[in-house]
């Protein structure tokens, strides 16, 4: 649904009623326009704002996971609903006011792999109230690509849930960067927020997997989406996989897969051990990406009870890595084996901003993390890394 009109004076105040409920409340002081969204949820309503000046055209859409602000035509605020909006085309507006409020047609058509570009992603986001939070990078052919999870509000969307969506850009120099169409956008109320996870390629098809965190109180599903060109994800609702029993399974997120020497998949997974009350990164085994098992014990426990976040698994030059947030700050391990064996060297720590993975790409490792603004989220940012003969790393401006 969709209702739009002119800003014809300012300060301007109406709003929907039904039953004597604020459905959907509109207000301007000096030139900034604010709405607020009621849904059955939360009483307190979404709220989306924008500058606005005299003569401009507003279009508020409401789609049953979506509300986007629009005015003279371009997006300047998204929110993200549980549960169900109230306002209908039934509820009256009081005072009247010269909207038009109309159904929307159903859009089918398919986005191109390549929507548009833009120069150097150092310090880079896509702007107009859009932020770059955890960054999940990988490399095709010779292409660098980075998943990123995009954020509105500083994680404050959704009633504090974040809102969270993958988007896509990819590069061949470091230099020109192509944005893609979203990887993983939300498509359900009940989703709050696609949390961070990672890529892999699996014969002739792409997958992603992520978490989806949900309503507090419930554990984040295991998720994935598959692709055929990489560049247009579907969600794959057959797939579903959940830790024993064991695990902490409201903590369980940020899967990271990759294929093993072994020619086995496999899965680590942010966590806590119960019993022990432990974080760690559970280890998950597979053979086709379709049925998984959990390895006897987790590839990383701990030191207490805060969990590892946002892991990361390479090879590179003859050792393995593997990489992980504490506290904050990222912290790499060494092994001269696939996966046990894995000690941190005398300086673990990898100055690349807040939960950064790597890929390599022409010989280097190439980190990506972000850099936040005033909270969650806020500009990429990169560090190239090569290794010593012992494996330690050792890092340099991109």
């Amino acid at each position: 649904m969709k209702i739009s009109f002119k800003v014809s004076e300012i300060p301007l105040s109406f709003a929907a009623r039904k039953n004597e409920v604020k459905t959907l409340e509109i207000k301007t002081d000096c030139n900034n326009l604010k709405v607020f969204a009621q849904s059955d949820h939360n009483e307190i309503p979404l709220k989306l704002n924008s500058e606005i000046n005299l003569g401009d055209r507003v279009d508020i859409v409401l789609l049953p996971h979506r509300i986007e602000l629009y005015v003279n035509g371009e997006l300047k605020d998204e929110e993200w609903p549980f549960g169900n909006l109230l306002f209908s085309r039934d509820d009256e507006f009081e005072p009247k006011i010269n909207a038009l409020v109309e159904e929307l047609a159903k859009n089918e058509t398919e986005l191109p792999s390549v929507v548009s570009s833009f120069e150097n992603a150092e310090g880079w986001n896509p702007g107009n109230g859009v932020f770059v939070g955890d960054c999940m990078p990988y490399r095709r052919g010779d292409e660098y690509h980075v998943m990123y999870l995009k954020d509105r509000h500083h994680h404050r969307s959704k009633w504090g849930y974040g809102a969270h969506q993958w988007e896509h850009i990819s590069t061949k120099d470091f230099r020109t960067f192509n944005i893609h169409p979203t990887a993983i956008p939300i498509s359900e109320p009940w989703e709050g927020s696609i949390c961070t996870g990672s890529w892999i390629k699996n014969g002739d098809k792409e997958y992603l997997y992520y978490t989806v965190r949900c309503e507090a109180g419930k554990p984040a599903p295991i998720c994935r989406s598959v692709s055929d060109d990489g560049y247009h994800f579907i969600n794959d609702k057959a797939f579903g996989f959940a830790l024993s029993e064991k695990y902490d399974a409201q903590s369980a997120r940020d899967p990271k897969v990759v294929m093993g020497a072994d020619g086995l998949f496999h899965m680590f997974l942010t966590t806590k051990l119960i019993k022990e009350n432990r974080g760690c990164l559970a280890h998950c085994i597979s053979r086709d990406m379709e049925k998984w098992e959990e390895a006897d014990e987790p590839i990383y426990i701990a030191p207490d009870s805060h969990s590892p976040e946002c892991p990361d698994y390479f090879e590179y030059m003859g050792k393995y890595y593997l990489v992980f947030s504490l506290c904050g700050k990222a912290h790499y391990m060494i092994s001269d084996k696939p996966f046990e064996g894995f000690y941190m060297p005398d300086a673990p720590t990898v100055p690349c901003a807040s939960v950064p993975k790597a890929a390599e790409w022409k010989g280097r490792l190439i980190f990506v993390g972000f850099r936040g603004m005033d909270g969650y989220a806020g500009t990429m940012t990169f560090k190239a890394a090569t290794a010593k003969e012992n494996g330690e790393l050792v890092f340099s401006e991109l």
